[in-house]
């Protein structure tokens, strides 16, 4: 009996900066050919007919219209994480292609990464640690002070599944939690985590010793955060972002951070990544940034790469797909 052909699959590279990791591809190869971008553009003529689905690992390859124009066979794109704001989602739907991602497999250790942040901000973690190791450090001042989470105000704005996994681990602390979303959570779920919804921005942000933002970056959610509401926290407040850094207006930021309009931030996401090595917020004391490690877990990123999987094979053969995108 002749063996079936696998699906084609096109992806980026293997390897590298940004390709697909390397200990991912003997997985990968069991359900599907994988086909290079270099290998696909070398012998398009040959290939083009024969790929039916984009396997997109960390916003590459790239879904414009010259690819989409170029695959008259796709079915499928399939993207790593929860964020689609790289994606033309009605482009990509005029050419009849559906789109995933895999917004279950990087919640947990999205939503650990914003406790690390706020956590390490209020105790000064990483001022402490320069203080620790420094070879001019002679003794440890007893007045050097940080702020207690255990039983403050948290605000999440955004409570998806990762603002609902954040609200899960800051009810362990005893914070008080409020929320600010487009839709209210069903009372049920309020409860399991003692949240309270804020149906105005404001009154969350008044309240709120920590704020953390995780939202989808969407044209709604472009520079959400800015000099009016940076100027309605507290001065005693941190401001946390593991969103997207242009939900955040990172000139105000500087602003607000160098005048002390609030006390700290804590920022995964920025915009660019990585800043200009001369960007004031860089120059900040009270200021931590990470290099966008909010999912950046081996197991985290291994079931993202299985539900992608799931995703491609349930299109092809016309199953409903897990975690589709609607436009």
């Amino acid at each position: 009996m002749e063996e079936q052909e696998l699906p084609y699959v096109l992806i980026d590279t293997i390897g590298g900066t940004h390709g697909v990791y390397e200990d991912h591809v003997e997985f990968l190869k069991k359900h599907f050919t994988l086909i290079t971008m270099k290998e696909f553009l070398e012998n398009k003529n040959h290939l083009s007919e024969k790929i039916k689905a984009i396997y997109m690992w960390w916003h590459k390859p790239a879904a414009n219209q010259e690819l989409l124009h170029s695959l008259p066979n796709l079915k499928m794109i399939v993207t790593s994480g929860a964020g689609v704001d790289h994606l033309d989602l009605k482009l990509i739907s005029s050419f009849g292609v559906k789109v995933a991602n895999t917004p279950f497999a990087v919640s947990s250790a999205t939503a650990d990464l914003g406790m690390v942040l706020m956590l390490a901000s209020a105790r000064r973690l990483v001022e402490g640690c320069q203080i620790a190791v420094s070879p001019n450090t002679e003794h440890f001042a007893a007045d050097w002070l940080g702020d207690e989470v255990t039983g403050a105000t948290l605000g999440i704005i955004g409570m998806g599944s990762i603002g609902y996994m954040v609200a899960k681990r800051a009810k362990a602390f005893e914070m008080k939690i409020l929320y600010h979303n487009r839709n209210q959570r069903k009372e049920e779920e309020e409860r399991a985590v003692g949240a309270i919804y804020c149906k105005k921005i404001e009154d969350l942000l008044q309240q709120s010793d920590f704020v953390m933002l995780v939202v989808n970056l969407t044209p709604q959610t472009d520079k959400l955060f800015g000099k009016k509401e940076l100027e309605l926290m507290k001065p005693s407040a941190t401001l946390i972002n593991i969103s997207r850094g242009p939900v955040v207006d990172q000139d105000a930021l500087v602003e607000a951070l160098q005048n002390g309009v609030i006390k700290a931030a804590a920022l995964d996401v920025t915009y660019p990544e990585p800043l200009p090595r001369h960007h004031p917020l860089l120059k900040l004391k009270n200021i931590i940034i990470t290099p966008h490690i909010g999912s950046a877990t081996t197991s985290s990123r291994r079931l993202t790469m299985q539900n992608m999987v799931e995703s491609i094979l349930a299109a092809l053969n016309g199953f409903p797909i897990p975690n589709e995108v609607i436009p």
